[in-house]
């Protein structure tokens, strides 16, 4: 059962984890409480066999995420100097590392610290209300550890705009400008969701979680190393039982029968 009082609740539905941010008295705003109990949701999922995909979102209809909490008592960017990362980055390398798909429920508002939960997953979409901006620099601050990730995400030009402005887009342009993959009216939100799960769970849980790696992998290499790397990675996929298992279904022109391994 779920324990509803939870800042984050945790629910594994067949081989999906839904994560919920379970702050809606507060627009979901972020803590270091919300940021550890996320953190450790994202890496529970190692050892799950059974879990092909993740989804991210926030309880209610009005926000995905307003950002950090700007309460005085949520002490939200107090910075402990004795410690060599936050919260809130432990949460971003927990979500790089992840081997698993990442879907970013967009249910309403997404905003600041927000849009870094959203730029760590893999794919998003959003509810055609929904809102999104960089309002940092309204408070004297600025969006540095979104930018770690956004800034590879979105066109430079726009990017500066979200963060020089700190101005809202609508779901549309956020659409436009590749924040998100889809948007969908309130009411078919959850079917839209379904649709792309239905997408990813049927395919290779293997080829999944080795491609991933491989992307983070790359990511910084030039292009001579990033070919270098992968053609040894296809040599090493080569050898799983999924790609087996794949070629083998395609040729007896069934459905394969996925192992991970």
């Amino acid at each position: 059962m779920l324990d509803d009082s939870s800042v984050v609740l945790v629910e594994d539905r067949l081989n999906v984890r839904y994560i919920t941010i379970n702050r809606e008295n507060v627009r979901n705003a972020l803590n270091d409480d919300v940021l550890t109990a996320l953190a450790d949701a994202v890496n529970g999922v190692r050892g799950q066999e059974g879990l092909r995909a993740i989804v991210l979102t926030g309880a209610g209809g009005n926000a995905f995420c307003a950002g950090g909490d700007l309460k005085p008592e949520s002490a939200t960017f107090d910075y402990d100097f004795s410690e060599p990362s936050t919260t809130y980055a432990n949460l971003l390398r927990a979500a790089h590392a992840c081997d698993l798909p990442l879907i970013a429920r967009v249910n309403g508002h997404c905003m600041a610290g927000g849009v870094g939960l959203l730029a760590m997953c893999d794919m998003a979409v959003a509810s055609e209300e929904a809102r999104f901006g960089l309002p940092e620099v309204k408070i004297g601050m600025f969006p540095m550890q979104v930018a770690a990730l956004l800034q590879h995400m979105i066109s430079p030009r726009k990017f500066s705009e979200l963060c020089i402005t700190g101005e809202p887009v609508s779901a549309t342009e956020a659409l436009e400008i590749g924040l998100v993959n889809y948007v969908a009216p309130v009411a078919e939100l959850d079917a839209r969701v379904d649709w792309l799960l239905g997408r990813i769970v049927d395919k290779s849980p293997t080829a999944i979680r080795r491609g991933k790696y491989a992307l983070r992998a790359t990511r910084d290499m030039t292009v001579e190393q990033a070919i270098t790397f992968m053609e040894n990675q296809i040599g090493t996929m080569a050898l799983t039982q999924d790609s087996k298992e794949g070629i083998g279904a395609f040729n007896e022109r069934r459905k394969p029968n996925w192992t991970g391994r």
